[in-house]
């Protein structure tokens, strides 16, 4: 190896120490300590596309199987086959390839004694991609060798990276579609977002009117979601600087990147700008740009998509409340009545812990409880005075009438409204009506409800009666725990009473003592 080294003259590889960034390891992996002495010397002071090698030497295969769990950007490997056996660096050669499933690293063979493993076998059944004799390898070839082996190295990195973040976006995609309110989703874009480019520090999510194209602190600006040193007090944290950089993005209406920060824009269909504005310490490649303008168009298609949603399940919302308002007028109940129980059953559910989409259900569905009522006649349903037992049979056959509107339903939320209306009468311990369920046979929505829709009619005016006390209501529902009700909904509900007031107190109407 006594070749003069001459650098190639081409444009990748630059000779400037200050425009290394990191290192491309090399691991050598030999028994003959003389050959690590001289591939160093060799390779001494190389550098390709700004990154010098690092050398890692091992003297064994076993050896190297550590530094390969140990390092996970190992670019090249400098193979000798025989060591502690005759056909370790082969074995070694399946193990990274088969166990270790990594098809990134290149491998170079490097034997002085070719006759235990030929080249024109070794080359076919092994996945290696070169193979030279010590004899062979002069500092020009051991050069041109790394130079290739380290091309190669890049390109199949610059595949599998954009392979995972195109991965990422298809992961993170469906994650955003199923958030299910605005900050929910752009908290969750956000989160993927900073998953996706493994970012940790100041991001915030901005929607800004179309028409305040210099972005004022006047209220035209509308922050979504934020996190890190955003999170808290964002007036305060929107610095002058922060504020001029938005302003340049609005005025261009295109992303800009730069060093520690980056501002994505897009346009949506309603006319509006979005941006994300993030800060991180890691420079944004040309690739991870590309990512970004994908992502973008994901975040965009979701966001007319949960808007959609949003105004879809508003409006449901609204015809289910009106619906089931139509019923409890009917009795001469207030209505606020309606929307404090879906509140009260919403909050019980989500203590009870019931996912988001069985919170929104159970918060449509369980207005409209009462909906059979309006089967019923206005003599018995408004009587002030006591019922007759005939009366009251006739007055339990709402639960039935309800049951019987609502059934026939596609609708998944008119379908848990059904549920909803044929047991809420039913008792925990087996006493109610229609069917005599028991425990847990009567489904969670029906039992959330009886007791939102029972503390409320104890708390109003009705024909029947005055209005109970606090105290009086709460005696009641621990006389009836296990009873009538569902013990631990009982309990959550009073560990919760705070808020429940909270809410009787934001949909009071004047039927309260």
């Amino acid at each position: 190896m006594d070749d003069t080294l001459l650098f190639m003259e081409e444009s990748d590889v630059v000779h400037s120490e200050n425009s290394m960034q990191d290192t491309w390891k090399v691991l050598i992996v030999d028994d003959e300590a003389e050959v690590h002495v001289v591939t160093k010397l060799v390779l001494d002071g190389f550098i390709f596309e700004g990154k010098r090698v690092e050398f890692i030497s091992v003297y064994s295969a076993a050896e190297a199987k550590v530094e390969l769990h140990k390092y996970t950007d190992i670019a090249l490997i400098i193979l000798d086959v025989v060591m502690e056996r005759a056909d370790a660096g082969l074995q070694l050669v399946k193990y990274i390839r088969e166990e270790m499933n990594n098809k990134v690293v290149r491998i170079v063979l490097r034997t002085g004694q070719p006759g235990e493993a030929p080249e024109s076998r070794v080359i076919v059944e092994y996945d290696i991609n070169d193979y030279k004799e010590k004899t062979e390898l002069t500092a020009q070839k051991l050069l041109t060798t790394l130079i290739s082996s380290l091309r190669s190295y890049r390109d199949l990195v610059t595949i599998e990276r954009n392979k995972s973040g195109l991965e990422r976006i298809i992961e993170s995609t469906p994650e955003i579609f199923r958030m299910q309110s605005m900050q929910n989703f752009a908290t969750g874009v956000l989160m993927q977002l900073i998953a996706m480019l493994k970012l940790n520090k100041s991001s915030l999510y901005l929607r800004v009117s179309s028409f305040a194209a210099t972005c004022k602190k006047d209220g035209s600006l509308n922050i979504l979601a934020a996190t890190g040193d955003f999170e808290t007090n964002i007036e305060e944290k929107l610095s002058a600087d922060v504020q001029n950089k938005i302003d340049d993005v609005l005025h261009e209406k295109a992303s800009m990147f730069f060093d520690d920060y980056f501002i994505l824009y897009w346009n949506s269909a309603d006319k509006h700008d979005y941006l994300i504005y993030m800060e991180g310490d890691q420079k944004i490649s040309e690739l991870d740009r590309r990512l970004l303008d994908i992502f973008c168009l994901n975040v965009s298609s979701a966001f007319e998509n949960l808007k959609l949603h949003l105004e879809m399940y508003d409006t449901q919302r609204e015809v289910f409340f009106r619906l089931a308002e139509v019923a409890e007028t009917r009795s001469k109940e207030t209505g606020n009545h309606v929307r404090r129980v879906a509140e009260y059953a919403k909050l019980l559910g989500e203590k009870y812990g019931l996912s988001e989409k069985e919170l929104d259900m159970l918060h449509l569905a369980a207005p409209m409880h009462d909906l059979g009522k309006l089967g019923i006649s206005d003599g018995i349903l408004n009587k002030p005075a006591k019922l007759t037992a005939t009366e009251f049979d006739i007055i339990k056959m709402h639960s039935m009438i309800g049951h019987d509107m609502l059934k026939g339903s596609e609708l998944t939320m008119l379908r848990a409204a059904a549920i909803i209306a044929k047991e809420h009468h039913e008792r925990y311990d087996g006493t109610g009506y229609p069917d005599g369920l028991r425990g847990d046979e009567i489904h969670i929505f029906a039992r959330i409800t009886a007791i939102a829709d029972v503390f409320d009619a104890l708390a109003c005016d009705r024909v029947y009666k005055k209005a109970w006390s606090l105290e009086d209501i709460t005696e009641y529902f621990q006389e009836n725990k296990g009873g009538q009700f569902d013990p631990v909904l009982v309990d959550l509900f009073f560990a919760n009473f705070d808020d429940i007031l909270a809410i009787r107190e934001k949909f009071a109407d004047d039927c309260y003592l």
